[in-house]
């Protein structure tokens, strides 16, 4: 049977194949402008999934970071003083209260801190960059909540938070910001008039360029974590009385726990406390990583369907020449009729030929694709990735369409009456 098979192989698909590469050859402008059609859409593809690819997986990334059992209150900011005003006469604003409560009240909670945080006016050492890192008054949960490394050194711990104890822990930007290559675990930074020694450093952390629902856009590695009593804020507080007491508030649920039934039990308890104010927003990460998968599903399959017509105006581009092709070469087909070539080994010839265009323009498709899609990623500084599942999709559509766009030439081919090809001119 193998033996049989491999015969038939030699004896009728080698020669075809053969022959279709000649004709192809003869033609060489005419192959390569059938092909662009191909090439253009199989890129099109390819580079348009590796930047959604790109983009999604950062801000899918930088959710998973922040931790798929937690629970996220951000104080929402007004937009100026008359909206604060407005929202005063409401809501305090959120409070180590409205942690007290939602902690009396909502089970499974295993972390929780609040979170204050500001940016000083004065800085000692002297930042590197104009950038000044952001201080987070925090209490010792954050770290696990956080999903925070800690590089070298240590995090500050209860017995430190509770005597306000002047320490600090500086992300991995603010330690090059402040202390260049030099280790900063030991050494002190002033913020505005008070002293800190810095205890640890932490590791890197993922940050995005843009706002994350409701989560503002923020280096998370230029920071200055302190502990949440430190004096520093009570200055920072009796600096203005509009501000929240605290503005955010960090949960961490245990492992099982109905994170959208905790979400809405926070919105809840939050709503009746700020009588609907509005002034607050709940981030949970588990939804925010299941909408984005499902927004990156959406996107692809966009993708692929506005770059799917590039690919089918090369298969029609592929069913116009080979048409064109089946005019010129009647008489070859009535010979090859006339001399015992049946139907189907006509149908094999063409799609010989048109199958080795989309299968060249593919390969070449998928080459351009992929250096588009890295050009793209050095000069506009995104994030891009070339994934097997669309590389494989764009070429398995290119070499499918150039199959059922060559099948009709074929099969008009494969039924000229042998005489009158013969006497075709």
């Amino acid at each position: 049977m193998i033996d049989a098979r491999s015969h038939l192989w030699s004896a009728d698909v080698l020669p075809e194949l053969r022959l279709g590469l000649e004709n192809l050859r003869a033609h060489k402008l005419r192959s390569l402008l059938t092909m662009l059609g191909m090439i253009f859409g199989v890129a099109a593809v390819v580079a348009m999934l590796s930047i959604g690819a790109g983009a999604q997986q950062e801000v899918m990334a930088f959710i998973e970071q922040l931790g798929v059992r937690n629970l996220i209150v951000e104080a929402r900011e007004a937009a100026d003083g008359q909206a604060l005003q407005k929202v005063r006469k409401l809501s305090p604003g959120l409070t180590f209260s409205d942690l007290r409560v939602i902690q009396s009240n909502l089970d499974g909670i295993s972390a929780a801190t609040a979170r204050k945080r500001f940016t000083p006016s004065k800085l000692m050492p002297k930042p590197f960059t104009s950038e000044t890192p952001v201080v987070y008054g925090v209490s010792p949960a954050y770290k696990t909540i956080g999903n925070l490394a800690v590089a070298s050194g240590r995090f500050f711990d209860d017995s430190e938070t509770t005597a306000a104890a002047p320490v600090a822990v500086l992300g991995e930007a603010a330690a090059a910001n402040l202390f260049g290559a030099d280790d900063a675990v030991g050494r002190y930074v002033k913020v505005n008039d008070q002293w800190f020694r810095v205890i640890g450093v932490a590791g890197p952390q993922l940050t995005v360029q843009s706002d994350v629902a409701g989560i503002p856009a923020q280096d998370r590695n230029n920071i200055i974590y302190v502990p949440l009593f430190s004096s520093v804020f009570r200055l920072e507080d009796g600096q203005s009385a509009q501000k929240d007491e605290i503005d955010g508030i960090y949960l961490q649920m245990n492992q099982g726990s109905d994170i959208p039934g905790a979400a809405a039990m926070i919105r809840g308890i939050l709503d009746r406390a700020h009588r609907s104010a509005g002034d607050f927003t709940i981030v949970s990460p588990a939804e925010l990583l299941a909408e984005q998968r499902r927004t990156q599903r959406i996107f692809e399959m966009v993708m692929v369907a506005i770059a799917s017509i590039s690919l089918l105006v090369g298969g029609i581009g592929i069913m116009n020449i080979m048409l064109a092709s089946v005019l010129e070469r009647t008489r070859e087909i009535g010979v090859r009729r006339a001399i015992g070539a049946r139907q189907r080994d006509v149908v094999r010839q063409f799609l010989i030929e048109t199958t080795i265009i989309s299968l060249t323009g593919g390969v070449a498709g998928i080459l351009l694709g992929v250096g588009l899609s890295q050009l793209i990623g050095v000069l506009a500084g995104w994030s891009t990735i070339v994934t097997t599942g669309s590389i494989v999709l764009a070429f398995g559509v290119s070499v499918a369409i150039g199959i059922v766009f060559g099948l009709y030439p074929a099969v008009r081919a494969s039924r000229l009456d042998p005489v009158k090809a013969l006497h075709y001119e």
